[in-house]
């Protein structure tokens, strides 16, 4: 995800995937797609799920990225810094009802219509 929040990869995994596992394959498959796109990336940064020093590992030896974990530091609401891109993101696929439950059984079917909807996003905006 761009910092306008537009999606470059998704990938949508069953419920009992790791987080971890899951980003990692994700970063493989962007690394296949796109040679030479991920070379600008110097930080990465993720929510408490993705944190320990194995995964930040993987991911200085996949993209030589150093990763930055985005957490709470205490109770109650509170602005994290960078989470409102994706959180925004979140939202705008909310208003489309098929992406606002999880209606699909094939993980692909859920990845495809996130494509669709994002390529609608982006569609709307150059149109105005």
């Amino acid at each position: 995800m761009d910092s306008l929040g537009l999606l470059s990869k998704v990938v949508v995994t069953a419920a009992n995937t790791s987080e971890r596992l899951a980003s990692a394959y994700a970063l493989m498959e962007l690394l296949d797609e796109y040679q030479g796109c991920l070379e600008r990336v110097k930080v990465l940064w993720v929510d408490g799920g993705y944190s320990g020093d194995k995964f930040a590992l993987a991911i200085w030896l996949m993209i030589q990225a150093r990763v930055e974990v985005i957490s709470r530091s205490g109770a109650g609401f509170e602005i994290l810094p960078k989470r409102w891109v994706v959180e925004r993101t979140f939202g705008w696929l909310n208003w489309y009802r098929r992406l606002s439950k999880d209606y699909e059984r094939l993980t692909e079917m859920s990845e495809a219509a996130i494509y669709a909807v994002m390529t609608r996003i982006i569609l709307k905006r150059l149109a105005a």
